[in-house]
This record gives C-alpha cells, sequence and structure tokens, in this order.
C-alpha cells in the first residue's frame, strides 16, 4: 500500500478505535484500575481484562462510553465449548459487553471445521443472549492462508462480529497483510480487529488504513500521546 493512499487519523479518532488491553497472568487490581482511568481520560472504545477483572472494569467504567471487553478460552483456545460459552455468560453477566474467544486452532489445522464452526456459534450464541458482541480469535500465525480464509469464513457463517488476528502470547502478532486479507474476506459489516505487537502511532494507522476497525494494545497511552494527546 503506497503512503499517498493512507489516511491521517487524529489521536481521538485511534483512540476511539483501541481496546486498552491488560492481559499479563500477573496483572493486579491495582492495574485494573489504572486501565480505566486512562481508558476514560483519552477515550479509548473499551478496556480488555481477564474475566476475573470484569466485575471490577465494569464498576470503575459505570457511566462512561468504555465497554469492558474480555478473552475466553484465552490463550490457547482448545476449551471446551461448553465452558467457552460458560465463560461468555458469566462474564456478560458481570458487565462485560464484549467477548474475545480463541478458536481451537488444532481442530481448524485438521480440517474439522464443522467443530469449529459450533464452537464459535456456542459462544456467539451466549454472547449475544447476553447482550455482548462477539470477537473470534482466529491466533492468525499460526494459519496457513487457506486456514486464514476458512477461520474468518466460519466465523462469519457463525455469528460472529468481529474477527481478531491475534491473541498477543503465541508466535507473532498482526500485520498489516493479514488485517487486508481479513477484511478482503469478511466484507465491510463485519468487524476486524488487529492486536499483537501494535506499539506505535506507525503501527496502529497502518492497521486501520489496511481495515482494522478496532485495535487491541496495551501500549494504547504511548500511541495516542505520539499523535498529540495531553500528557
Amino acid at each position: 500500500m503506497s503512503t499517498s493512499t493512507q489516511t491521517s487519523y487524529d489521536w481521538k479518532t485511534v483512540a476511539n478505535a483501541i481496546d486498552h488491553t491488560i492481559l499479563k497472568p500477573d496483572a493486579t487490581p491495582d492495574q485494573i484500575v489504572k486501565l480505566c482511568a486512562e481508558a476514560k481520560k483519552y477515550g479509548f472504545a473499551a478496556v480488555c481484562v481477564q474475566p476475573a477483572y470484569v466485575e471490577l472494569a465494569a464498576k470503575q467504567l459505570a457511566g462512561s462510553a468504555v465497554k469492558v471487553a474480555t478473552v475466553v478460552g484465552f490463550p490457547h483456545g482448545a476449551t471446551l465449548a461448553s465452558a467457552k460459552a460458560f465463560e461468555a455468560t458469566e462474564t456478560a453477566r458481570l458487565g462485560a459487553g464484549e467477548v474475545d474467544m480463541v478458536i481451537n486452532v488444532g481442530q481448524l489445522k485438521a480440517g474439522n471445521r464443522q467443530y469449529v464452526e459450533d464452537d464459535i456459534r456456542a459462544v456467539a450464541e451466549a454472547s449475544h443472549k447476553n447482550g455482548a458482541i462477539l470477537k473470534v480469535i482466529i491466533e492468525i500465525c499460526l494459519l496457513t492462508r487457506d486456514e486464514r480464509v476458512a477461520a474468518c469464513e466460519l466465523s462469519v457463517k457463525a455469528g460472529a462480529d468481529f474477527v481478531k488476528t491475534s491473541t498477543g502470547f503465541s508466535t507473532a502478532g498482526a500485520t498489516v497483510e493479514d488485517v487486508a486479507l481479513m477484511r478482503s474476506i469478511v466484507g465491510p459489516t463485519i468487524g476486524v480487529k488487529a492486536a499483537g505487537g501494535i506499539r506505535t502511532a506507525a503501527d496502529a494507522t497502518a492497521m486501520l488504513n489496511a481495515g482494522a476497525s478496532r485495535i487491541g494494545a496495551s501500549a494504547s497511552v504511548a500511541i495516542v500521546r505520539e499523535l498529540g494527546a495531553p500528557e
């Protein structure tokens, strides 16, 4: 993609597309509180936290426009579909408005597409029933091109609202090429979330230009300050 075709974004526009994220296993309640305060200050789309912190985040964000996102079947995706659906139900009850689930990568690579579709559908139905949207993490770095296409197609067929590149915990994160491919497969009405390794304003704007509608980042504050947000 040539630079002449790229759009420039102000910091508020970029902030409105970011899921301000902390998913590391040693995250503390104080860090969640700080995450939520930053999200409110800069107008991030959502915070993304582990299920155990959904209720805390929801309390911190009450009355704001910032949504609470959480992860299910994270980070490997090999959890039972029933367990993923239960996580989606419970976290939505506690205040999550967005659920980011990991597909069963091994089943996809084995060609068991019905299994993958059913897995996604179970979580989509549980999420939607409880007022949450579903983002499907396909862990694109582990997939061939054909598998990436299949993962996106199955996600749409099963009722997902977004497809998402990565957990950020595998061998690589998002690339511009990955995002562009995903957007070309899902079309204009399904969201595409780029996540993993997005640390600078240039990274974030490149993903938006490639077709991302949401960005998952832990360096969110640095990104928007680079674009002119106040300290």
